[in-house]
């Protein structure tokens, strides 16, 4: 079976012109020839403006088909643009998983008035003031859409928490009052409990809720037809409603993938939550991402030997996405916790030549960042990693981690892929090198380095070994040349 790998297509300062959904379109057959199986596109529902990245949902039933909000578009454009990139997909054999965004909702229609109780936005266990009303925007009608796919309309009953008193024009963390209206507790105990992170937070303690938000998700993928879901920030989302919702999906499509946004760095924490989902979504190697970014801070100080330590990747390989970094960790954005340029082509050797994970690129990475943090893509660096990975990163795994500045790592190739196998040798300090097996049968071949920094070939030897070079905090990928 052939090496899969998703791109995140998009990054947090995409150009708002609506025509994001027309790129995917046309630059379909060009992900799919350089490597790019399948796709995570940013959320597709209608945001608080023209101009929102989607995270700020507004009505996830207005795929960019109603005039609401300022636009008939989303930032990416419009439903029928959208359907027409799926497809295009789709056509070269490229899945699709959506971003769905359910922690939350703004830009409400209207204001409502009813009673709260704000709370230390540190630890929302703690009352900060009596209970007394608030006017908050909760109230929405979606007078663009009316009742097309759905009557629903939300109201303050049914979310638990808000962040603005219009009244007194304050802004806090106000939990609203109601019959069993508290914070939901299957959720990350930060700041005393994270259920709240921003707008009006939806309460998934209730029943009508929860039904909505199902039908919801079997609506999305009977419309446009995706592969699998993104979930952003479970970790602030009721634990068994998630495991609820994944359940209903994937009796409507048995092999519908789920991957979801748990933002810890701690492997533990991570486990427990796959355990309590049975195993039914993978996560993001959240761990992996923080460990390659330290990695490229501290440089030529860093033990190379223990990168995979306390991670996802290593402990629960079947279940992991891995990463270098995305929209959230790029700079200047909320996680930011950037690796650095000089370790972006390692830190993709890590996650794309070895024979665990489900591994991404991120649109940021390989096209570019725009914005005022503007960052030129390395393609050029990435696309060689790719290559390896469809043509030559297959069969059984020896690592040499046996050095803390020079790793190194040979796949043995399967008989059934012409002229697979690889060996990968990473410094992040001096030039050096490093004498790995490949196998007795490979004795006398010659081997080049894929990523064309070294210009020399490494002849293997009758016992199988070869001494493979690699510049100074660099990585060389080798192999035989096709």
């Amino acid at each position: 079976m052939e090496n899969k790998t998703l791109m995140q297509y998009f990054e947090w300062h995409l150009d708002a012109d609506g025509q994001h959904w027309n790129r995917l379109k046309e630059q379909a057959g060009e992900l799919k020839e350089v490597g790019i199986d399948s796709v995570w596109i940013p959320p597709v529902t209608k945001g608080a403006s023209k101009d929102d990245n989607g995270y700020g949902v507004y009505d996830v039933y207005d795929l960019g088909e109603f005039d609401q909000k300022g636009a008939v578009r989303t930032k990416y454009g419009t439903k029928k643009e959208l359907l027409e990139a799926i497809k295009a997909c789709h056509n070269v054999g490229i899945q699709v998983y959506v971003d769905v965004v359910m922690n939350h909702k703004a830009a409400a229609d209207e204001k409502e008035t009813f009673k709260a109780i704000e709370v230390n936005p540190e630890n929302r266990e703690e009352e900060i003031s009596e209970p007394h009303d608030i006017e908050a925007w909760t109230k929405f009608t979606f007078p663009g859409r009316g009742e097309t796919y759905s009557p629903f309309k939300w109201n303050f009953q049914y979310f638990n928490g808000t962040d603005y008193d219009n009244k007194k024009k304050k802004a806090g963390v106000f939990r609203i009052i109601g019959d069993n209206k508290m914070w939901n507790t299957n959720v990350d105990d930060e700041f005393g409990n994270y259920d709240y992170l921003m707008f009006a937070n939806i309460d998934y303690n209730n029943e009508l809720v929860q039904n909505e938000m199902i039908t919801w998700g079997k609506w999305l993928y009977e419309t446009v037809k995706c592969d699998g879901y993104r979930l952003d920030a479970i970790k602030h989302i009721n634990h068994e409603f998630i495991k609820k919702f994944a359940t209903s999906l994937l009796k409507e499509k048995e092999d519908f993938y789920f991957v979801g946004e748990f933002w810890k760095a701690e492997i533990n924490e991570c486990q427990e939550f796959l355990e309590q989902m049975d195993y039914k979504i993978d996560l993001f190697d959240v761990p992996l991402h923080y460990k390659l970014h330290t990695a490229s801070i501290v440089g030529s100080d860093y033990d190379l030997s223990t990168i995979f330590d306390g991670t996802l990747v290593k402990e629960n390989p079947l279940n992991c996405v891995t990463f270098v970094d995305n929209h959230d960790t790029q700079p200047g954005e909320a996680l930011e916790s950037w690796v650095g340029d000089w370790f972006k082509q390692i830190a993709y050797s890590l996650i794309l030549l070895r024979k665990d994970g489900y591994p991404t690129i991120f649109y940021g990475d390989y096209f570019g960042i725009s914005g005022e943090h503007s960052i030129e893509g390395k393609k050029a660096a990435i696309d060689p990693l790719l290559y390896v990975r469809k043509k030559k990163a297959y069969g059984p795994q020896d690592d040499y981690f046996d050095n803390a500045h020079v790793i190194g790592w040979v796949r043995h190739g399967e008989t059934k892929i012409e002229r697979s196998g690889c060996a990968v040798v990473i410094s992040n300090k001096d030039e050096s090198s490093k004498k790995m097996f490949v196998g007795e049968a490979r004795s006398g071949e010659e081997w080049i380095d894929f990523t064309n920094t070294r210009k020399e070939r490494v002849k293997i030897g009758e016992d199988g070994y070869g001494d493979f070079p690699v510049n100074a905090k660099s990585v060389s990928i080798w192999g035989l040349a096709d």
